[in-house]
Parts: structure tokens; sequence; C-alpha cells
């Protein structure tokens, strides 16, 4: 297993600064989420640790050892990409071997790692197929296989699940979970996805414009965001926000929010609106309201029917009313 910290790390491409001062501590064996809105910056961290580019500034040490000037397969590292990057014309097999056959390990060793991780991922019927003859699942089980075998000190996961529909991302998603806890490894994860940022990670790193936002478990950063950006982006539904002036707070708070799950539907609330939309889930209930220029969404229990334009009155406990000022930052 290894460590990773990140000190002072900054890129630019030319004139644009794509990571300003970044500094994260990764401990040993610990699964670390990187998550943000397309373009935060999140990939171009990943591929800097990785060793695929260079930090305009700051220091990469994994394990202890800084490795900035190391080339990625001296970096103790093992990556799986959203392409999976099999090759076409090899078995599972020989696909999850080419990394150690290229570093000359003995064919011993090569077919024990292999049968490991065979055995793990559930590929040994398929290990004399070509990857033409698998699911997307079962492709991006071989790409992790591949990794696997090399026994790294650190897993870098770059979008894995990006191209598997619903069912196989869930199905996958418990897959990197189950590995994680058998190898007791460190597993540094990229994703825009918060739904697989807070079922998988030990911590998440919220990244947004190049900055990281907040460090944090999934429950603290859903239960205590620094910021408004936070709070709206970790949570589904969103948290709702609204001008603050539809209640009476002192002047520096400018918004409000309030978790879906938080707002109740009655005959007597703080707020009231008119709904405009309801998606029936089954176990629970989207229920879409406008308040004043705001749509709000209140998840409500089981199955529940509002008519469409009807007017309802909406209560919220006072403790469970998030403050923010006018920089976006939390007022506690």
């Amino acid at each position: 297993m290894g460590s990773l910290s990140l000190q002072n790390v900054n890129k630019s491409f030319g004139d644009v600064k794509v990571l300003k001062d970044i500094n994260i501590e990764v401990e040993e064996g610990e699964f670390v989420i990187f998550v943000g809105p397309s373009g935060c910056g999140k990939s171009t961290l990943l591929r800097i640790i990785a060793g695929l580019e260079n930090a305009t500034s700051g220091d990469v040490s994994i394990a202890g050892e800084r490795v900035n000037t190391l080339p990625p397969s001296k970096r103790g590292i093992a990556m799986v990409f959203q392409s999976y990057a099999l090759y076409p014309h090899l078995s599972v097999r020989k696909n999850m071997a080419l990394g150690l056959k290229q570093a000359k390990e003995s064919s011993t060793y090569i077919e024990e790692r292999v049968g490991v991780a065979a055995e793990m991922l559930q590929l040994g019927p398929y290990l004399e197929r070509r990857p033409a003859e698998l699911s997307g699942g079962q492709r991006q089980r071989v790409a992790i296989g591949r990794a696997i075998v090399r026994n790294p000190k650190l897993f870098l996961f770059d979008e894995p699940l990006s191209n598997l529909d619903a069912a196989l991302r869930v199905n996958t998603r418990i897959e990197i979970a189950r590995l994680h806890r058998e190898l007791e490894t460190t597993i540094v994860y990229v994703t825009h996805d918060q739904v697989e940022a807070m079922t998988l990670a030990d911590k998440i790193v919220v990244l947004q414009d190049g900055r990281v936002e907040q460090i944090g478990s999934p429950m603290d950063l859903y239960n205590d965001p620094d910021n408004q950006f936070v709070a709206g982006f970790i949570g589904s539904p969103a948290m709702n926000f609204l001008d603050a002036g539809v209640l009476d707070l002192p002047a520096e708070v400018k918004t409000i929010g309030l978790r879906p799950e938080a707002i109740t539907l009655g005959d007597k609330g703080d707020l009231s609106g008119t709904v405009s939309h309801l998606e029936h889930l089954g176990a629970d209930t989207n229920v879409y309201v406008n308040v004043g220029d705001a749509l709000l969404t209140i998840r409500e229990v089981g199955e529940t029917e509002h008519a469409i334009g009807s007017s309802v009155s909406l209560g919220f406990r006072p403790e469970d009313l998030f403050r923010f000022g006018d920089d976006g930052k939390r007022i506690r």
C-alpha cells in the first residue's frame, strides 16, 4: 500500500491555470474520490499523480517518495481508464498479463497473479476470450484485473463507470468497493457523479475551477458543507436554494438552503408555493413546487398525490436551514 501527498500543486496550460495550489493527503488504505463538474481539473490532477502530465509547480509524493521526475512505470501505480484500453487481438489472460510480461516477470509469477485477479473478479470462464466477446461490464473488470496483477502501491481510477449502463454501474460499483476491502489498498478515483462519490469513498475531495472546495467524509460534506457550491453539488436530489428575503433573517444571510427531505408539505408552514410537477419513484415521490421565482424539490416517502397547480404550505425545522453569505460561504 502507499500513501499520497500533494503539496502546493499548480498546473497551467499557457496562460490558463487549471490547478491552483492543491494540497491533499491520502492515507494508506484510503479510498479517496476527486469529484466535481466537467472542467474542474480532477482528471488533470489524476494524470499528474500518474506521471502522464507534469505539474507546473508543487510536489507529488507516493509512499513517502517524491516522484515528480519519475516516469509512470517507476511510480508504483496502476491506472484504470474510462475507455478500458484493452488490446482487441489479445485474450483476457494475455491482456491481464501484458504489464508483467513487459516487466520481465517469470511465467510462474505471472500465472499466479492472473489467477488471483481472475478469481477476485470472477473472470475465470472468460480468460481465453477476446474483448469483443465480452460485455461492457466484463471488459471493465478485465481492465481492473490488469491493474490488480501489478500489485501497485496506488490504484488510480479515471471515471471507470462512465461507459456502463445504469444497472452495470451499480454492480461494478459494488465490485470495486468489495475489491477495496479485500485488497486493503489505496485508491484514488475520479468521477463527476456525486452518487458514486457518496457510495464508494472514505474521503471526498470536492473540486471547482481548479481549486479544492472541501475535503471530508461523504456524510461530513452532506451534513456540514463549507459553502453553497459543496452544499449544492453533494446530495441527490440537490439542495434547494432560496433568496433569504423570504424569511426574517439577519442581513448578512443572502441565500438559504434546504435539503429536499427536510421540507414537509401540509396545511401550515413557513413558506407557500404551487405544485408544478410530480416524479413517482415508487419508494419516494419528488414534488416540485414553485416558490416565487425558485423551483423547490421536496422528497416525500412512498407514493403521494398532489394536484398540479394546487397551493401548498412548506414547513421545516430551523436546524435544517443552511445559511450562506454574499460570497457563497456558509454562515454557521
